[in-house]
């Protein structure tokens, strides 16, 4: 990578990085863009290079961090050599949620701001072709499946819903249990959903 790139790169993570902390100590309403670039060590106008406004940034900024997770499950599901569907989901699924429960800060901040949309941006790269590790994640979790499945896709989509709208209470607040307690039901209810969607 030449210096000019590099730079270039420094400058973009940095900005990255201001705005993941203001964000996640502040309501959106209360950072502005001069805050975030101030944060950064870059100048207003280097921002504009980079993002359209504090929301592009934002919505960038859930999925860089919501594809770091996501790899890192990946990995991590390589690693495990797992047989079957079902039990692949339920491993990767508690590895999301063993991640964000070790950082209350990234969970709040992927929760309020996570859609399907923005998860799907999170597995296509700038240039608009879709991440190898998103394929490579697909790919893992179907390699060697005995089921055969209409639209995982689709499945995949119920899981990231169902999972993000059901951990948030139980990893911060305990509520309605402990996330301890409510995997069992979580991953059983996974289990329902991917055999549901078997042809």
């Amino acid at each position: 990578m030449s210096k000019v790139l590099a730079k270039k790169a420094q400058k973009k993570d940095a900005l990255y990085n201001a705005a993941f902390d203001l964000f996640t100590r502040k309501d959106d309403s209360d950072t502005s863009i001069s805050d975030i670039a101030k944060k950064a060590g870059v100048g207003k106008g280097t921002f504009y290079l980079y993002f359209k406004d504090k929301y592009d940034i934002k919505n960038k900024l859930v999925a860089r961090k919501a594809h770091s997770i996501i790899q890192k499950a990946g990995e991590a599901l390589a690693a495990a050599d797992i047989p079957g569907l079902e039990d692949k989901l339920i491993f990767l699924v508690d590895n999301v949620i063993d991640q964000l429960s070790g950082n209350p800060a990234l969970l709040r901040f992927i929760s309020k701001n996570l859609s399907w949309g923005i998860f799907k941006n999170a597995m296509t790269e700038e240039n608009g072709e879709i991440d190898e590790n998103y394929t490579y994640v697909l790919d893992l979790l179907m390699e060697n499946a005995k089921e055969t499945h209409t639209d995982p896709d689709i499945l995949i989509y119920l899981i990231v819903e169902l999972v993000g709208s059901s951990i948030y209470g139980s990893i911060l607040y305990s509520e309605p249990v402990s996330i301890e307690e409510l995997k069992p039901h979580l991953f059983n209810t996974i289990r329902l959903l991917t055999r549901a969607k078997e042809k």
